[in-house]
């Protein structure tokens, strides 16, 4: 015999699982899992093809996005490179000028790249209390080049120690106000640059002093311009490899500049009188060319650092002027310690 009512008899069988623990056990098997999956929503797929609920964490891939590369302006490039030149050649054919009777025509030119590169470095960098850089930067100018040219011997180490005491003048002179004093050690580095770099271009007049002096400024700076001019027009031309997104210079111009600036001092070593040779011009204009363009390609960092700060940009010629100038302030010193090691 069989009960005449069911054990389910009476039981709804749409009714919702128990809500409270003591309940019945939760159904398990495909069903529930069923279930479970519904009630976490829609899945959605990701790039693969593979599905991806919303609370899955995201992919780096989408969240990562290429950062667009800065544009080349390719007449500011010629332009700077036009400028480069000309600096150069001014320089060059100044030094020609030289003798022991009769330094004040290339004492003058040499003066006049230091105002230019003082007023075009204060007014990109700004450093705090720019009225006494300023001053500062120009009294150190003139007392380097006045020690160059009257100097009992042609030596490097008397500038040194005039730019060592610009700096510190500088220095002191950003510490009497208050709100220059909070950016002293920000400024540093700026400062030290501004007033190394006008005494570095006054190198050139220690260099003409000393024998095959004159013909080492032409080497070197030759190969310096020709290195400066040759990468901005590769630039122009093709700016690759990038050498970063936010910087509009490549790889190709900075290596191709300073082979091209080599071969031409080798090229130049071959007419020069003993003690020069092709291979002893080459190496002077190889480290010349290097330190010119590598000082370029610093100044592009340096201004796409401020642009991505947020700083406002200055005046646009000093802008596009930085660059040329660096470079022949760096290469003087390195003309006159090559000229010293390898002559």
């Amino acid at each position: 015999m069989f009960p005449a009512n069911s054990p389910e008899t009476g039981r709804d069988p749409w009714a919702d699982e128990p809500s409270s623990p003591a309940g019945a056990a939760p159904r398990t098997g495909p069903a529930a899992e069923i279930d479970q999956g519904r009630s976490r929503g829609p899945r959605r797929l990701r790039r693969g093809g593979a599905a991806r609920r919303p609370d899955d964490e995201a992919d780096p891939d989408d969240e990562d996005e290429a950062e667009p590369q800065v544009e080349v302006r390719r007449k500011i490039s010629l332009a700077i490179g036009g400028f480069a030149a000309l600096l150069g050649l001014g320089l060059v054919v100044a030094a020609q000028t030289s003798s022991p009777g009769h330094r004040l025509p290339f004492t003058l030119v040499v003066t006049i790249v230091q105002v230019m590169f003082l007023l075009a470095w204060t007014m990109v960098t700004r450093p705090p209390a720019l009225a006494v850089v300023l001053g500062v930067g120009a009294a150190t100018a003139v007392a380097a080049d006045v020690v160059a040219v009257r100097s009992a011997e042609a030596r490097l180490a008397p500038l040194l120690y005039i730019a060592v005491g610009g700096v510190l003048a500088a220095l002191l002179g950003q510490l009497v106000r208050r709100v220059d004093r909070v950016r002293v050690t920000d400024s540093l580095r700026t400062t030290a640059t501004t007033v190394f770099g006008v005494v570095g271009i006054a190198t050139l007049i220690v260099l003409s002093r000393i024998p095959a002096g004159t013909q080492a400024i032409a080497v070197c700076l030759t190969a310096a311009g020709v290195a400066l001019v040759v990468a901005r027009l590769a630039d122009a031309a093709a700016a690759w490899p990038r050498l970063a997104p936010q910087v509009p210079r490549g790889a190709a111009g900075v290596v191709g500049g300073a082979m091209v600036g080599t071969l031409i001092s080798a090229l130049l070593g071959g007419y020069l009188v003993t003690p020069f040779t092709p291979t002893r011009a080459a190496i002077i204009g190889l480290v010349a060319a290097v330190v010119a363009v590598l000082a370029d390609l610093a100044v592009s960092y340096a201004e796409a650092g401020r642009m991505m700060a947020g700083e406002m940009p200055s005046v646009w010629a000093a802008r596009h002027m930085q660059g040329p100038l660096g470079g022949f302030a760096m290469a003087a010193p390195a003309a006159y310690l090559m000229c010293r090691l390898v002559l």
